[in-house]
């Protein structure tokens, strides 16, 4: 029966999204668990603090009152005994002995009769608590929810001018309306969208999705350059009505005569303009500067899918034992390559399952020398030998897109998630650390953002991505520097994504939409730029210092890695 294949094939995926469901329903629950232990865990160290304070407030007030108690009762017990002894000394008969005690307990008299006492009370009785519940109360009563829409990809649609047409360098926009499964409009926001706009050839660009949080959802994209684009938004991993929509991309706004003149150009003409466009994509070159003086040492790979080609590049990492390490995340691998630029070896099946790669995007080396592999659609990160064996998973039902990875002074896993707007902090063995950020323009958060370093002070070096910054945090996810803006200026961003920090603690940024490199001081004042204007970039992604002291940078757009001179 005709119907077999599809329907076994829905089966796999529907079982998929329920098994992915469980596991999500698995990890909340712990995470519900270890966020209420350590709470209780809050409570209690208060509650210790408070008792404490109480019995060292108690005991200071205590001690002064009761050594004025003590003064009295010897005071009053004193006189009464010498009255008692004079009265009887007085009574008895009258001898030498007998005047010589009376002389001695009349002076003892007089002696007591000056003696001062504390009358007055010297402390008070005040002690009370003070203990403001209600607004904790409250914060407790709503503490927490869970997140989800009833959404399908199937039902939903977008509509909107930026589906159909767009002009080169301006903001195109598209509306996104989410429903269910019988059509009804969802009316609530949070559901996990993403959109991608990309050239037959994979370049890729990046844009915003706005949540409206009442079911519909903008997504504001801009590309940089003319040409055909296939725009592609997912919900829930999947296309919805009429995704992939073509695009045409359009160098101004267009009257039908110019785009019958423009169509019936000679391909000669065509192709010139296509050139400077791309040209004109940036990286700053001045014109009197000579085009040897460019810093590139070398540059390795095509666009493919065989050894020594990529297909979209993303991450990079560099390790001490003079290799540098690529995740080429459509063609599913990491390929390994020496400093000089020489093929070694390259690992990586495709597909969803413990120890497969679906779209590798960030890598990193630990120092035990294994690999360390974030991938963005399985939504874990993957940890191999450095033979590319696989070891363990971890983050897997935390994370909702991790992007890039680093590691640490102490040898943990930092991981960047681009859908959550979070980083997340591992041990290798899996268990979290401690995780910070949310979606927003604020301090402690980010929009979209890519990749991390990590500098001698062991501060997180985070690329905020539709924030335009470069934002640094204490291991607790503290602030403590942000720098950018966005504009093609000296120290100004279109879009940060690679990042690393040489050894004087300068911040070396990849500015994806300048297509350039920027280096940046410690306190994030701009230095200068890796001169790159012989063979311009186009789209660079990950960014990382090799154990000679070069900067190797994945060309995405190019398809290829460059590696530079840098003085360090």
């Amino acid at each position: 029966h005709n119907q077999l294949p599809q329907i076994s094939d829905a089966l796999t995926f529907i079982k998929e999204i329920l098994q992915q469901l469980t596991n999500q329903r698995g990890s909340i629950e712990e995470d519900i668990q270890s966020s209420f232990e350590d709470l209780h865990k809050q409570l209690d160290v208060r509650k210790s603090v408070l008792l404490m304070e109480l019995e060292v407030t108690y005991g200071l007030k205590q001690k002064v009152l009761q050594a004025q108690v003590d003064s009295l009762s010897r005071g009053e017990g004193d006189i009464i005994a010498t009255c008692t002894q004079t009265e009887e000394a007085l009574a008895g008969e009258a001898c030498v002995a007998s005047l010589q005690v009376e002389r001695e307990l009349g002076e003892r008299l007089v002696e007591l009769a000056s003696l001062r006492l504390p009358y007055q009370p010297e402390e008070n009785d005040q002690l009370d608590l003070q203990l403001e519940t209600d607004g904790m109360r409250k914060s407790i009563h709503n503490l927490g929810t869970i997140v989800t829409t009833s959404a399908v990809a199937s039902q939903s649609e977008a509509m909107g001018a930026g589906l159909e047409q767009c002009i080169v360098g301006h903001p195109a926009s598209v509306t996104i309306v989410t429903r269910d499964k019988s059509g009804g409009a969802c009316k609530s926001g949070n559901a996990i969208l993403s959109a991608e706009v990309f050239t037959p050839d994979g370049s890729i660009v990046d844009g915003e999705i706005v949540d409206h949080k009442n079911g519909t959802y903008e997504f504001v994209y801009t590309v940089p350059k003319e040409g055909d684009f296939s725009l592609a938004l997912r919900l829930y991993d999947q296309h919805i009505k009429g995704s992939p929509f073509k695009l045409t991309v359009t160098r101004a706004f267009e009257t039908e005569v110019e785009v019958a003149k423009r169509r019936g150009k000679s391909p000669g003409q065509k192709k010139k303009g296509s050139k400077r466009a791309s040209s004109a994509l940036g990286t700053p070159r001045r014109k009197t500067q000579n085009p040897i003086e460019d810093d590139l040492i070398f540059r390795i790979g095509t666009k493919g899918r065989n050894k020594g080609e990529f297909t979209n590049l993303q991450g990079v990492a560099a390790s001490s034992s003079g290799r540098i390490l690529i995740a080429d995340s459509n063609n599913q691998c990491v390929q390994i390559f020496s400093n000089e630029g020489e093929f070694k070896s390259r690992f990586g099946v495709r597909g969803r399952s413990p120890g497969q790669l679906q779209r590798p995007t960030g890598v990193a080396v630990h120092p035990s020398g294994d690999i360390i592999i974030a991938d963005y659609d399985n939504k874990w990160v993957s940890i191999f030998s450095c033979e590319g064996k696989f070891k363990a998973k971890l983050g897997s039902g935390r994370l909702m897109g991790p992007k890039g990875v680093s590691v640490d002074q102490n040898g943990h896993v930092i991981v960047v998630d681009n859908k959550a707007c979070t980083v997340f902090i591992f041990q290798l063995t899996g268990k979290l650390i401690t995780k910070f950020g949310s979606r927003g323009n604020g301090d402690k958060q980010f929009a979209g953002p890519h990749f991390a370093a990590v500098n001698q002070n062991n501060e997180i070096i985070v690329t905020d991505f539709h924030n335009h910054s470069v934002k640094v945090f204490t291991p607790e996810g503290e602030l403590v520097l942000k720098f950018g803006s966005n504009g093609e200026g000296n120290g100004q961003f279109n879009a940060p994504t690679g990042v690393a920090v040489d050894v004087n603690g300068n911040i070396i940024v990849a500015d994806w939409g300048n297509s350039r490199i920027q280096v940046f001081d410690g306190t994030g004042s701009f230095l200068s730029y890796i001169n790159t204007s012989a063979d311009p970039l186009y789209g660079p992604q990950g960014l990382a210092l090799t154990s000679d002291g070069h900067v190797v940078v994945a060309d995405s757009g190019n398809h290829c890695f460059k590696v530079y001179r840098y003085l360090q």
